[in-house]
C-alpha cells in the first residue's frame, strides 16, 4: 500500500515537472518570438526614407534654379543641407541594419550579396550606440556650421545651446568608447581565466 502511495505520489511530481516544462518552453517560445513586433518598427524607419529622399531632390532642384544668381555662400549652405540629409538617411540605414540583425533575425538574403555593408552583420549593440552618437555628431556639426555661415542676425543664446548639445553628443560618444573599451577588457580577462582554470584542471587530472 505504501509502495503503491510512493508511486503515485512520483508519477504526480512527474506529471507536475512535465506542466512545468511545457508551461515554461512556451513561454520562451513567446517571449523569443516577441522580438518580431520589432520588424514593423524598421520598416517603418525604412519608409521614413521617403520624404528624407524626397527632401534631397528638393535641395537638389532648388540649387540649380539659383546656381547663376546665388553667391559661393549661399551654395556652400545649400549643399550643406544635402549632406545633411545624406547623414540622416545614413543614420536611419545603420540603426535598420545592425538593429534588425541584432534584435530580430539575420539578414539572410544579403549573405552572399557583393553590395552587403562590411559593418553589417559586425555591428554589436556596443557598436550601434558608437555609430550612433557619431552620426549625430557629425549632424551636429553640419548644424553648427550652417548656423555660423548663415547672414543676418545671430542668436547667441540659441546657439549656445546648440554648443552645448554638440559637446554633450560628443562627451557622450567618449563615455561610451570608454565603458566599451572597460567592458572588453573584462571580458578578455574573464576568458584569459577560464582558460586558465581549464588548464589547471587538465593538468590536476
Amino acid at each position: 500500500m505504501g509502495e503503491r502511495k510512493n508511486l503515485q505520489g512520483q508519477d504526480d511530481a512527474h506529471g507536475l515537472i512535465k506542466i512545468r516544462d511545457s508551461f515554461e518552453d512556451l513561454a520562451e517560445r513567446a517571449l523569443f518570438g516577441g522580438r518580431w513586433f520589432l520588424a514593423p518598427l524598421y520598416v517603418g524607419l525604412m519608409l521614413s526614407l521617403i520624404p528624407v529622399l524626397y527632401r534631397f531632390f528638393a535641395e537638389f532642384f532648388s540649387l540649380f534654379s539659383v546656381i547663376t544668381s546665388a553667391d559661393m555662400h549661399e551654395l556652400t549652405l545649400r549643399i550643406l543641407e544635402m549632406l545633411d540629409t545624406v547623414l540622416l538617411g545614413n543614420l536611419v540605414i545603420i540603426v535598420i541594419f545592425a538593429g534588425y540583425e541584432n534584435f530580430v533575425s539575420k539578414i539572410n538574403i544579403a549573405e552572399n550579396s557583393e553590395d552587403r555593408p562590411h559593418w553589417m552583420g559586425r555591428v554589436d549593440y556596443s557598436g550601434l550606440k558608437i555609430k550612433l552618437i557619431g552620426s549625430l555628431v557629425a549632424i551636429s556639426v553640419i548644424e553648427l556650421l550652417k548656423d555660423f555661415m548663415q547672414t543676418g542676425d545671430f542668436n547667441t543664446h540659441r546657439e549656445m545651446w546648440r554648443v552645448g548639445i554638440h559637446l554633450t553628443f560628443l562627451l557622450s560618444g567618449v563615455l561610451f568608447a570608454i565603458m566599451d573599451l572597460i567592458a572588453d577588457k573584462r571580458e578578455a580577462l574573464d576568458v584569459k581565466i577560464e582558460r586558465e582554470l581549464e588548464i589547471d584542471r587538465k593538468h590536476g587530472n
